[in-house]
């Protein structure tokens, strides 16, 4: 009942959001196909006062997170959500929305959400993303407060910290989510279909696809990137003696052992020279086109700072490049830039510095910056140095002062490669062993031969990061994260191995394993996960109740298998969602409704079936639904369905499966039509359209004992027509199902 306008919200006496449970649904449920958190929340007294009956709530929401203007809500249109807290709505509907905006805010992706009521007063169920299932509980913790402090007039004079929160949040992001180049590669594979796992709770390490069908990333490295190439890749000496047996420019250069052994180098090769760690990286401790003795020997000490020893190579001019080479091919190429400021006779260099460059909007310390902040540090010094300058120096009015040589790779020049420097690009990274590679080059012209400039490559770099590809300051994004997709999965490779989901209220166990047996017998190294213990080719590798979304997973992660079974309980999907996010057969055994009443709210015969076409809705267009044909549920069930259906029924004549075979067309040479397993006069026959196939009688079948119980046979259909629908053939079926269950164990 709602409250009338004139009510005081200050005199309910408990204005609060309990969270009574909150849980992280891993895979697709019956919400939606992503992760999600579910939060049973009551809201009390505030069920009597929707959003337009306080006062000031509206305008502090929207004052505090004007964003929300983007969220459309059920309007459909900018603003809609907005709309709906002027008209009127509830708490948890509100919570839904700012949960899932702190997200976006924080640098979260998407953005799924529902708020619905339960059967008892004031009790919703509120489901938000959950990319990450930390990063999304504290946005839900965090959105509680800002709600309430938006409904408490008392605390409305002291604005809630919404800047703070999301500080916080996108420090968790930082910390927790995946970095920009992993996260590029991740949602390439998306766009493929191509499943990707997270192996651990914060990092870069990712598994794309199932089983024995996956690869693996670590940043942009692969589990096709070599550990002795990315060791050669350290040593920048090694790197450049096996460029320069096989006829890639390099510059000259040495290791040396001192900062007068420094000096020495620099004349015997020839001034002006670069000093550079022997094995350090992103460019720190590098000094350029280095002339002066005191210049080279305070660059010794800074770069031997920075690695475990030091360079001196023959100064290179021109620009430096960053040249990606994906699978031998040449993706992507930026180029450095100079950066420099000009004087106006008041102002120190230092100040310059913040004033004209670092007030670049594009320039930060954060990923969603393409270029970096200019700080004042030994290689900038020293280039201010060479011009006679310090930072603090004032330079006179018109005068340009060099700050920083070949800064960030920002400017994309991919189109402007001179196809003879791609070809020695992609021969270096062959040269290394690198299967991804940055490639940096120093020359004037990228659209001219290496050689009619004297160019050369500086270094060949494993795990090159991908950012400023991705996010050039100037120039076009390439989609480097696609290029290692397809590299990884060339051919339109779906990464897939054959998974079965098995789901209903009964014989969900021995339809498992029948179908586990059947994959055996076929060849298939086959993972199992059900209510009676976790196996690997039919060994039981650990006892009690798998049937789960952890024990899934693990299978899904064994890159030894080759197909995996999955029994899903009703509670499993409604507390854990499932762990694959499509699967090419799904099998529902039955549906007995008043089994699964009395438990996370469930009282309707409706909501158990949301629960169990949870399963057939992650089939693929490619597989298929097993169905129990006498369940009314099942056969409403079947139109959800993205791939084919396939029913088993103990009776051949109920109108289901007349219907269905009806719908099968005759071909010239061959059959088409709706498959089915029946059992007509105690034998098994494989159905498609109009004709039958005999494929075992009862009596012959070795899993069931001789009264032939129909629901032992129902099992029985189940697993082979999911073992049909994977494309068993009919001889081995026969042959599997006419053995003794002990023989197959």
């Amino acid at each position: 009942m709602l409250a009338s306008a004139n009510v005081d919200i200050d005199s309910v006496s408990e204005k609060d959001i309990k969270f009574l449970e909150i849980r992280h649904l891993n895979g697709p449920s019956i919400w939606t196909w992503r992760p999600v958190l579910e939060a049973l929340i009551d809201i009390g007294g505030l069920e009597d006062f929707p959003s337009d009956t306080i006062p000031g709530f509206y305008e502090r929401l929207s004052a505090w997170l004007p964003s929300l203007i983007e969220h459309r809500c059920s309007y459909e249109e900018r603003g809609g959500f907005l709309r709906r807290v002027k008209e009127g709505t509830w708490p948890g509907h509100i919570l839904e929305h700012v949960t899932l905006e702190l997200q976006n805010l924080a640098g979260m992706p998407g953005g799924f959400g529902r708020a619905r009521e339960t059967s008892s007063r004031g009790v919703y169920k509120v489901i938000v993303s959950a990319w990450h299932e930390d990063i999304a509980r504290n946005a839900l913790f965090a959105a509680r407060e800002l709600v309430l402090a938006a409904m408490d007039q008392t605390r409305s004079r002291k604005p809630y910290d919404v800047a703070g929160v999301i500080a916080r949040l996108r420090d968790m992001v930082d910390a927790l989510w995946l970095g920009p180049s992993t996260a590029c590669i991740v949602d390439a594979a998306a766009n493929r279909n191509i499943p990707a796992i997270r192996l651990l709770g914060k990092g870069n390490l990712v598994q794309l696809g199932y089983g024995a069908r996956s690869h693996r990333i670590w940043t942009a490295e692969t589990d096709r990137t070599p550990a002795i190439a990315e060791s050669i890749s350290r040593d920048k000496d090694l790197t450049k003696t096996l460029l320069q047996s096989c006829g890639v420019p390099v510059p000259e250069g040495r290791i040396v052992e001192s900062a007068s052994d420094a000096w020495q180098a620099a004349q015997e090769i020839g001034l002006p020279v670069v000093i550079k760690p022997c094995d350090g990286n992103h460019g720190r401790g590098v000094f350029i086109e280095l002339t002066r003795r005191e210049e080279v020997e305070s660059a010794y000490g800074a770069a031997l700072s920075q690695g475990s020893g030091v360079l001196v190579e023959r100064f290179v001019p021109g620009t430096e490049h960053r040249l990606l080479v994906v699978g031998g091919r040449l993706v992507a190429a930026n180029r450095g830039d100079s950066v420099s400021v000009v004087g106006d006779g008041k102002l120190s260099i230092r100040e310059l510095i913040t004033k004209q460059i670092n007030s670049d909007p594009r320039r930060g310390d954060t990923e969603d910056h393409p270029l970096n902040l200019i700080n004042i540090d030994g290689v900038t010094t020293m280039e201010l140095a060479r011009q006679g300058l310090a930072a603090d120096s004032i330079p006179c009015s018109g005068r340009e002062v060099l700050v920083q040589r070949n800064g960030n790779h920002a400017f994309d020049v991919t189109d402007l490669v001179n196809p003879g420097t791609a070809a020695t690009a992609s021969l270096a990274a062959r040269i290394i062993g690198l299967d991804i590679a940055g490639i940096d080059l120093v020359v004037r012209d990228i659209a001219q031969p290496l050689a009619e400039q004297g160019g050369a490559i500086v270094e060949v770099n494993a795990g090159p990061s991908l950012l400023m590809h991705i996010k050039p300051a100037v120039g076009t994004p390439r989609p480097v994260g696609a290029a290692i997709v397809d590299h990884l999965f060339p051919n339109r490779d779906d990464s897939r191995i054959p998974v079965v989901g098995i789901t209903g209220s009964s014989g969900k166990t021995a339809v498992a394993h029948l179908v586990t047996r059947l994959l055996d017998l076929a060849g298939k190294h086959t993972g199992l996960a059900c209510s009676d213990g976790f196996y690997l080719d039919r060994k039981q590798i650990y006892k009690g109740d798998h049937a789960n979304w952890k024990a899934a997973n693990h299978i899904l992660i064994n890159r030894s298998i080759e197909a995996a079974v999955c029994e899903n309980g009703g509670d499993s999907i409604l507390k854990e969602g499932l762990a694959y996010d499509w699967c090419q057969v799904g099998v529902v055994t039955n549906v007995e409704p008043h089994r699964h009443y009395g438990r996370d709210d469930i009282r309707t015969p409706e909501q158990v079936f949301t629960i169990f076409r949870t399963q057939v809705d992650v089939v693929l267009p490619t597989g298929a639904a097993v169905l129990n044909a006498r369940e009314p549920l099942l056969v409403e069930m079947a139109a959800l369905c993205n791939g084919e259906i396939i029913y088993f029924s103990t009776d051949p004549d109920i109108d289901v499966i007349k219907t269905h075979r009806s719908q099968g067309t005759r071909g010239i040479g061959s059959v088409q039509g709706k498959r089915a397993v029946l059992i007509r006069d105690r034998a098994i026959l494989l159905v498609t359209g109009f004709d039958e196939m005999a494929l075992a009688k009862l009596d012959e079948i070795g899993w069931i004992d001789g009264r032939g119980r129909a629901m032992e046979v129902e099992n029985i259909l189940a697993a082979v027509a999911a073992s049909w629908a994977l494309g068993l053939a009919p001889a081995m079926i026969r042959e599997g199902i006419s053995l003794p269950l002990l023989e197959v164990e």
